[in-house]
């Protein structure tokens, strides 16, 4: 079993993208040190029953803080925006916590020791959505003259959760912290941490992007321990779209010197004619190569 897991959660509707981030991993001959842990926010039985060997454990995503029945609306995949917050208490057997989005997958084992590393001395192991090439989420709107209009989501949506002017303020510019993988000890305070300000978050604000906006909260303004990691641990390709080595045959940095993409997440979707690569397997998008020409290829993990 070991002492590290990698943890995700999925329901019926991205079992596909589930079953391509098992895979993912078990392809990596290192994976035989880690354990795959699947929280079950609405998989179907015979779903269940496929993966069952596959991994070391699969258990019901709960509503680990009581959320009004108004905001789930049927919605149950969004336990995902309040489990992750609580893996200790699904799997306690574990030292060391790694959470992989299902609809992201591992493309280099690299990426997968600098998080078990990153969260070492109950450090949050995490990467920040800001580098070459990737769009600046703040908004600026110019009125006349010097004056200007700011808009930040992170702002806006601490704002809507009931948070003070001051938070709300210090994470508006900050690098946003995207935590759909991330890593964190089983004693690390960040835990309650996280719970505490998740809790408020979700009493006042919507559901979808709470967890994220408590994280952000707790590293911005709390001061919590952190170890910031380099994109291509968490290569976000609707922000920027990699490049692919023909020659090595793997998917890499767009901007030199080209480094081989660790984890490919393929969070907010790839879109094409309306079609989002996540739910439709068959949706490709033209990729520039490091050696000068262009594929029309899929993001997914072992499509073409």
């Amino acid at each position: 079993m070991g002492s590290r897991a990698i943890v995700t959660l999925a329901d019926s509707n991205y079992f596909e993208l589930l079953l391509e981030l098992i895979d993912s991993i078990k392809n990596c001959n290192e994976s035989k040190s880690v354990s795959i842990c699947v929280l079950d926010a609405g998989l179907t039985e015979e779903q269940s029953k496929l993966i069952k060997d596959k991994v070391f454990s699969i258990k019901k995503a709960k509503w680990n803080i009581e959320v009004p029945a108004r905001k789930v609306a049927g919605r149950e995949w969004l336990k995902s925006q309040v489990s992750r917050a609580f893996l200790p208490d699904y799997f306690p057997e574990f030292e060391k916590y790694l959470w992989i989005d299902c609809d992201a997958w591992v493309n280099s084992w690299e990426a997968i020791e600098l998080y078990f590393e990153a969260c070492k001395n109950g450090k949050l192991g995490i990467t920040q959505t800001i580098g070459a090439g990737y769009k600046v989420l703040t908004r600026v709107q110019w009125v006349i003259g010097k004056l200007a209009l700011i808009k930040s989501q992170n702002y806006k949506h601490a704002k809507k959760s009931g948070f003070s002017e001051s938070t709300a303020r210090k994470i508006a510019f900050a690098p946003h912290l995207n935590i759909g993988v991330f890593s964190l000890e089983k004693n690390s305070k960040c835990w309650k941490l996280w719970q505490e300000i998740l809790n408020k978050a979700l009493s006042s604000g919507g559901i979808f992007g709470s967890e994220g906006l408590a994280i952000n909260i707790a590293v911005y303004d709390r001061d919590t321990e952190v170890e910031f990691l380099p994109l291509l641990c968490n290569w976000i390709a609707s922000n920027v779209l990699p490049k692919y080595d023909e020659k090595n045959q793997t998917f890499v940095e767009p901007y030199l010197p080209h480094k081989k993409i660790g984890i490919m997440h393929l969070a907010a979707g790839i879109w094409k004619d309306n079609k989002d690569m996540r739910t439709n397997k068959d949706v490709k998008v033209i990729i520039q190569t490091v050696q000068g020409s262009e594929l029309q290829k899929s993001l997914r993990y072992g499509k073409v």
